[in-house]
């Protein structure tokens, strides 16, 4: 009976290890399934999100992208649509002879030449960022068969721009024989309404001369869009930003106080006012209307270099601008050990600080819309060449850039510049003008600057429009950029 027991307790035991055993296989089992199961769940995720990031971010530009292949084999099949402005005019459009040749032609020639671009020789401009929408062809699909039994090409897509006819033809004549460069920009949405870039070119005859063009020791600079990609000093336009940090170190800022006896000194630096003018004692609205050298170059004595340069971070300094066209990112740099030569330039926009005519619009813009910064934007919608609507962009806020204390005191800074200050000529029209004159000087062998006036103009009736404007070489913003700034505004205001 012992015996008996010995054995059955001992079946017992191997039953019960083999159930173990198996039990511990089984479990090692799950645990390597689930980890399979959960590294490709994590791994569908990631794919999943990619595919969500590159829909929403990067398929336009890859789309766009002149290395994409694609593109190739939509214009065998397409003729590239047209390029319309907001009021309707032809900006680009293609010819077909009866040899079937295509043409791209720009019925308007230098002056769209920068923001619409060119299809030849490579592609600028609209051409360039709206390459897919042009050889997409949204033809009726009946059209498309028969055109496909005719061995016939499918019309493309047209893409209808935010440009004003206008208001660009009132910006390039303006300019006149100067370089330089004009953006206009609806506040309240980022549209541009102008983009103009001098020295320009006949993008009709970009072909023949593109070698001249593109020559290595060639130093023209027409390709480039002054407008977007320019870099300049900005001169006394940058006073908006030592101002606005001005203001935020010291809540006192309208007990401010200055003597200006047409210079300031510190440290064998010496910073001279415009034309040695003396404008005596002033406040800082004063001094930022009257664009006083001595003041500001006192006042950038006194601010923290840590803040000022955070603060302009925050305006888009040494940031990609959130734009779909080329654009060159402005610079600001102000170290904690700068000397006051460095400090004092850098507070009256000399210095290292420069700045692209698209960013200040946008800064302009964004202190005509209370604070908020629309991102700009140029292309308005798709349509098939019947005209039936296929994509649009909405306007798209980029954020709260300036609180609702800095828009009120740069809009009444700005006002009084307008008032009283260096914008005078802008005074008294059927709008109510604002703004910040600019001459920033280039070259310390001679007395060449470049003018500038930022700014902005505001009537009940119509949307608040922004503009920026650079005239190289010239001299005082008050002379030569005001004077365009205004061209602009009658035009849209209709004085």
């Amino acid at each position: 009976m012992n015996r008996k027991s010995e054995i059955t307790g001992r079946q017992e035991e191997r039953k019960q290890d083999s159930k173990k055993r198996t039990s511990k296989t089984s479990r090692k089992k799950n645990r390597e399934f689930a980890v399979i199961t959960y590294t490709f769940l994590v791994l569908f995720v990631c794919m999943m999100g990619y595919f969500v990031y590159f829909q929403v971010s990067e398929s336009e530009t890859f789309i766009n992208s002149p290395y994409n292949k694609r593109q190739d084999l939509f214009a065998k099949k397409v003729v590239r649509g047209e390029i319309l402005s907001s009021d309707g005019y032809v900006l680009a459009q293609t010819a077909t002879d009866d040899s079937g040749k295509e043409t791209r032609e720009y019925p308007y020639e230098n002056m769209f030449a920068h923001v619409v671009g060119f299809a030849t020789n490579g592609k600028a401009g609209i051409e360039s960022t709206a390459n897919f929408n042009l050889l997409r062809s949204h033809t009726f699909f009946l059209e498309k068969i028969v055109n496909g039994l005719q061995g016939e090409k499918n019309v493309g897509d047209n893409v209808v721009t935010t440009l004003n006819y206008n208001l660009q033809q009132t910006a390039y004549q303006a300019l006149g024989n100067y370089d330089g460069a004009v953006v206009v920009l609806e506040a309240s949405t980022g549209k541009v309404l102008a983009m103009v870039s001098k020295p320009d070119y006949d993008p009709n005859k970009i072909a023949e001369n593109w070698e001249k063009l593109t020559a290595e020791d060639s130093d023209s600079t027409v390709l480039l869009n002054r407008a977007t990609q320019g870099l300049y000093p900005p001169g006394s336009v940058f006073k908006i930003f030592t101002t606005l940090e001005y203001v935020h170190e010291n809540p006192d800022y309208e007990a401010y106080s200055f003597d200006c006896n047409g210079s300031f000194t510190s440290d064998g630096s010496v910073i001279h006012c415009y034309n040695n003018k003396r404008h005596g004692t002033e406040s800082l609205s004063d001094s930022f209307a009257n664009s006083c050298n001595a003041s500001y170059a006192s006042i950038g004595l006194s601010l923290d270099a840590n803040q000022f340069e955070t603060l302009c971070e925050g305006l888009l300094f040494n940031k990609d601008l959130p734009v779909k066209f080329e654009s060159s990112k402005s610079s600001f740099a102000l170290s904690d050990d700068a000397g006051d030569s460095i400090r004092m330039e850098t507070a009256i926009g000399q210095g290292k600080t420069l700045v692209t005519p698209m960013h200040m619009a946008m800064i302009a813009s964004a202190i005509a819309n209370d604070g908020m910064l629309m991102n700009p934007y140029v292309i308005d919608h798709t349509e098939n060449y019947e005209g039936i609507e296929v994509d649009r962009n909405e306007p798209v806020e980029y954020g709260q850039i300036l609180s609702e204390q800095d828009t009120e005191v740069l809009q009444s800074f700005m006002e009084q510049v307008v008032q009283e200050g260096t914008g005078t000529k802008l005074k008294g029209r059927s709008y109510t003008a604002a703004g910040k004159t600019g001459t920033a000087e280039f070259s310390t062998s001679s007395d060449s600057a470049h003018s500038w006036f930022v700014g902005y103009a505001d009537r009940e009736d119509r949307e608040d429009i922004a503009v920026a404007v650079i005239v190289e070489d010239s001299g005082a913003g008050s002379e030569y950029a005001v004077p365009v700034a205004k061209k602009i505004f009658d035009a849209y205001y209709g004085d």
